[in-house]
């Protein structure tokens, strides 16, 4: 009999990070000079400390992405490759999530259909399974959910069972015809083990197309610590509806009865693009790797704020600033861009 699955935290060991990079027949091409350097930045981070899989679409891209990495990638195999087709880079939300059953790993690929039909996505939904066939994770066994929609920056987890999460976005009528929290909470406990499951009821950034994903609000740092975002200026549209988030946080109790340690971080200056239109640039986007926090930052004085709230969470682990600017230029942030393999699952080139 096959054991419970278990949702495998963020700051558990892991094998390495996928990055989809941008091309330009996608969204980035008007702003590909721009954001190249920013993936070219992640993708040698991640490496001095972990594996880092580029998805690229063709060889034509692959050998773009290597010269771009130039000396920057580590001489060893830290950085492999693999050729699949994809519409958006916003990996996160339709790669494979990592799941434990006592010791062996599994992957769990849901459905996903462009943030609510916002945008194209054949593409992305077969993604996983192309990387799956190609076998990028060796003879790591993945489960294929395709008659439910789940992103994965629209859950969060302790790696106990309790899962973090924003009724705007899971109860979505653009994702699943079935929107009962009741049987939601089924699903995610059967497939992804979330034996409790807090809903956000507030909280929302605006020009986030995503309805309202957890990693853009709160982040479990550790089992017992909460990280969120908080706005200080009461003429910001964003006080009231976040205010009103960190009050039901502090409602909110462990397994063990006692309250989460919360931690604020502050909103950057807004941000706009260049139509005007607010975008929903976020401290909470940080990215959880082996040995390091990668974190998100705007040349922005809350920038020193935000890097000196987190410190504290995340001892043993260094804290690095990278420059999100270009990326939320399309409404994301790293940890969108990003998504990460535990360990026990091999990351191999195609």
């Amino acid at each position: 009999m096959l054991s419970a699955p278990r949702l495998v935290a963020e700051w558990e060991p892991q094998t390495g990070v996928l990055l989809a990079w941008p091309h330009v027949d996608g969204d980035w091409r008007p702003f590909l000079e721009r954001v190249e350097p920013v993936y070219v930045e992640l993708a040698a981070v991640i490496a001095r400390y972990e594996t880092v899989l580029i998805c690229c679409r063709n060889r034509a891209h692959r050998e773009r992405i290597a010269s771009l990495l130039g000396d920057q990638a580590p001489a060893d195999d830290r950085v492999v490759f693999a050729n699949i087709p994809f519409n958006d880079t916003w990996i996160r939300d339709y790669g494979p999530l990592s799941v434990a059953r006592n010791a062996s790993r599994e992957l769990l690929k849901f459905a996903f259909n462009g943030w609510g039909h916002r945008f194209e996505a054949g593409l992305d939904n077969q993604a996983a399974i192309r990387l799956k066939e190609q076998r990028v994770f060796g003879a790591t066994p993945m489960t294929v959910i395709d008659n439910w929609i789940l992103e994965g920056g629209s859950i969060d987890t302790d790696g106990a069972g309790t899962l973090l999460t924003t009724v705007s976005c899971l109860t979505a009528a653009n994702r699943n015809d079935d929107n009962d929290r009741g049987r939601i909470e089924k699903r995610l406990e059967q497939t992804l083990g979330g034996r409790r499951v807090l809903w956000l009821e507030h909280g929302g950034l605006a020009g986030d197309d995503t309805d309202g994903h957890i990693d853009n609000l709160a982040r479990f740092c550790d089992p017992t610590t909460l990280c969120h975002v908080i706005c200080r200026d009461e003429n910001d549209e964003h006080y009231a509806p976040l205010q009103a988030m960190a009050n039901q946080l502090r409602s909110f109790r462990r397994p063990d009865g006692e309250l989460y340690r919360l931690i604020a971080l502050p909103l950057p200056q807004p941000v706009h693009n260049a139509n005007g239109a607010r975008l929903p640039a976020s401290y909470a986007n940080f990215l959880i790797i082996n040995g390091a926090v990668l974190v998100p930052v705007f040349d922005d004085p809350a920038d020193a704020i935000a890097l000196a709230a987190l410190r504290p969470c995340f001892p043993g682990r260094e804290l690095i600033p990278i420059d999100a600017r270009p990326l939320i230029e399309q409404a994301g942030g790293l940890h969108c861009a990003t998504l990460q393999v535990a360990a026990g699952v091999p990351l191999l080139a195609a």
